[in-house]
């Protein structure tokens, strides 16, 4: 249950973003810069860092809203995202994206845990400064945004069919206020 009185029809993060509109549009705002652009990293590979990001915090409905994200992106059934959770150094995924998933998890940690080793690691495997320094930002996002979730105890679904939908029309519209606040899609 959750810890203030947010729409219950609304879940995660939707719920806090329908209740306070001033901060869900700066917030997602920054989403979409961070995660809606192939500058660099690929859609998919930024969400991918969100969804490591949020598997480490722990927060089960930003991992699944992201790992379907993903889904979405690459016509996956979740395969891919199962394998980075479980080992991402063996997961069928770049060298270079297995760098900056190294520092993501230093920088989930606390930023002060990235080593220049990492770095050189991630540079050497083709990670442009850009890459890196958007690795990071994501990392950080998505810390705050899983806190976020779980510090205000949001309803969380279950159901792991529910994740799909929502996901496509992020996939395909991106994020922002309506998306917070529309029902469902079917």
């Amino acid at each position: 249950m959750p810890y203030i009185d947010v729409d219950p029809n609304l879940p995660g993060i939707r719920s806090l973003m329908a209740f306070s509109p001033q901060t869900a549009e700066p917030m997602g705002k920054i989403a979409n810069l961070m995660l809606r652009t192939n500058e660099g990293l690929t859609m998919a590979e930024r969400e991918m860092i969100a969804t490591y990001v949020s598997y480490l915090n722990d927060c089960f409905y930003c991992q699944q809203s992201h790992g379907a994200i993903v889904s979405c992106y690459l016509n996956d059934d979740n395969k891919l995202i199962d394998q980075i959770k479980n080992d991402y150094e063996q997961a069928e995924i770049s060298g270079k994206l297995k760098a900056l998933l190294s520092i993501a998890g230093s920088v989930q940690k606390g930023g002060r845990h990235v080593t220049e080793e990492q770095v050189k690691k991630a540079k050497e495997a083709g990670a442009t400064d850009k890459d890196i320094h958007d690795t990071v930002l994501i990392t950080a996002l998505f810390c705050l945004f899983n806190r976020y979730v779980d510090g205000l105890a949001t309803n969380t679904p279950t159901d792991l069919s529910t994740y799909p939908p929502r996901a496509k029309q992020i996939a395909e519209h991106g994020y922002g206020n309506h998306i917070f606040s529309t029902p469902q899609p079917a």
